[in-house]
C-alpha cells in the first residue's frame, strides 16, 4: 500500500505562482511512476504530468507546457509540481497520483486532492 499526502493548493491570481507538494508512504520502493492530475467541476480528471521515479523522465500535457515544471526527490519520497503563469482554467482539484509496479502488477494510488484557485 501507498499513501499519498498533498499540500501547497489556495488561492492565486492570474498570472500568480503556486508549488503543490505530494509525499508518499508506505510502499515507497515498488513506486514507478508518479504525477499530477486534475478535475474541474463538471469535467473528467485530466494528467497534468508525470515523472518517472527511475530516470526522471517527464510528460506534460499541451495546456501546461511551459507554465509547469513537476520535480521529485527520491529521498524524500515526494513529487512536487510548479506552477507558473497561472490561468483561470488552471482552476481545479489537483490530485497526485502513484503508479506502482511489480513483476506481474500494476496499481494506481491517489492522494485527497488539493483546491487550486485562480481568480482573474
Amino acid at each position: 500500500q501507498v499513501q499519498l499526502v498533498e499540500s501547497g493548493g489556495g488561492l492565486v491570481q492570474a498570472g500568480g505562482s503556486l508549488r503543490l507538494s505530494c509525499s508518499a508512504s508506505g510502499s515507497t520502493s515498488s513506486i514507478a511512476v508518479m504525477g499530477w492530475y486534475r478535475q474541474a467541476p463538471g469535467k473528467q480528471r485530466d494528467l497534468v504530468a508525470t515523472i518517472t521515479t527511475g530516470g526522471g523522465y517527464t510528460t506534460y500535457a499541451d495546456s501546461v507546457k511551459g507554465r509547469f515544471t513537476i520535480s521529485r526527490d527520491n529521498v524524500k519520497n515526494s513529487v512536487y509540481l510548479q506552477m507558473n503563469s497561472l490561468k483561470p482554467e488552471d482552476t481545479a482539484v489537483y490530485y497526485c497520483n502513484a503508479i506502482s509496479r511489480g513483476r506481474f502488477w500494476e496499481r494506481d494510488y491517489w492522494g485527497q486532492g488539493t483546491q487550486v484557485t485562480v481568480s482573474s
